[in-house]
């Protein structure tokens, strides 16, 4: 408990110029993520002293909230999906008193798009396929919504990147097949030989392991408070539900699995149930 303590109040101190309610932080911590309030970015917004921690939430998705009673921060995932322009977070204090809105941007940002002619087969599922589909959606949406607390007492959020490789698609790559729009790209896709081993970007607790349609071999990792990571397209998965990894940990391996053309590792990072982007995570 009194390590607990000294930890917030050190994450307390480093926060002290970020005093002024609903402002996003210009300098949030050097262990965590980017700013960047766009489409599928992440952003921070103060929330103001007080003597426990408040709630927030975004929608009806709460929200990792950090720091102190001298300053609490709110970590906002921003769904790839959203609406450039107003936008707001609902934060409840701690004591019971009465809800509020904190208001903030979203910017506009367009992603590449890439256009591709290939074989029906390749974007028509069969009836067999499509009830698969079916299933596994709704079995990962489950997985999605993991929400563990407290926040890390460490509150480290910088990840490494979990294979060596020449990035081969980032994310939020919007594709269309055939003439048919697709989801846009909800992780960065990195080239590495098949078996190659992939690593833990951070400290976390294994939540799902198995063999999907599209995704193939694929692995989640809670890192806590809403804060998760997938890796797919796996040959080999060494690890099963409830495994705890430490950061650097090899847990799996890369592979062509899946609804793959060929070897490499698909890494996504999800926040309050949206897909952001990785690279925010990575140190720059």
């Amino acid at each position: 408990m009194k390590r607990r303590h000294a930890l917030q109040a050190a994450l307390a101190t480093a926060l002290l110029p970020l005093a002024r309610t609903g402002q996003a932080a210009a300098s949030p911590p050097p262990a965590w993520p980017r700013n960047l309030a766009v489409p599928g970015g992440v952003l921070w917004l103060r929330l103001g002293p007080a003597t426990a921690r408040p709630q927030a939430h975004s929608g009806d998705q709460p929200l990792l909230v950090a720091g102190g009673p001298e300053g609490w921060l709110a970590v906002v995932g921003i769904p790839l999906a959203a609406v450039p322009g107003p936008a707001h977070i609902r934060v409840l204090p701690a004591d019971g008193g009465a809800a509020r809105n904190i208001g903030y941007t979203i910017a506009p940002k367009r992603y590449a798009e890439q256009r591709l002619n290939v074989a029906p087969r390749h974007v028509e599922l069969s009836p067999e396929d499509q009830a698969r589909y079916e299933r596994e959606r709704a079995h990962q949406a489950g997985v999605m919504a993991t929400w563990t607390e407290p926040p890390p007492p460490t509150l480290q959020m910088q990840m490494q990147v979990p294979v060596a490789g020449r990035r081969s698609s980032s994310f939020g790559l919007r594709r269309v097949f055939n003439g048919q729009a697709r989801n846009p790209h909800s992780g960065m896709d990195i080239a590495a030989p098949t078996g190659t081993p992939v690593r833990a970007p951070l400290a976390g607790r294994v939540i799902d392991t198995g063999d999907y349609l599209f995704n193939g071999g694929t692995v989640w990792l809670d890192h806590g408070a809403g804060l998760l990571s997938m890796v797919c397209h796996l040959s080999r998965i060494d690890v099963q539900v409830g495994d705890r990894l430490d950061a650097g940990q090899p847990y799996c391996a890369v592979g062509a699995t899946g609804r793959a053309t060929g070897p490499h590792l698909h890494w996504g990072v999800m926040l309050n149930r949206a897909m952001v982007d990785p690279a925010l995570f990575i140190a720059a």
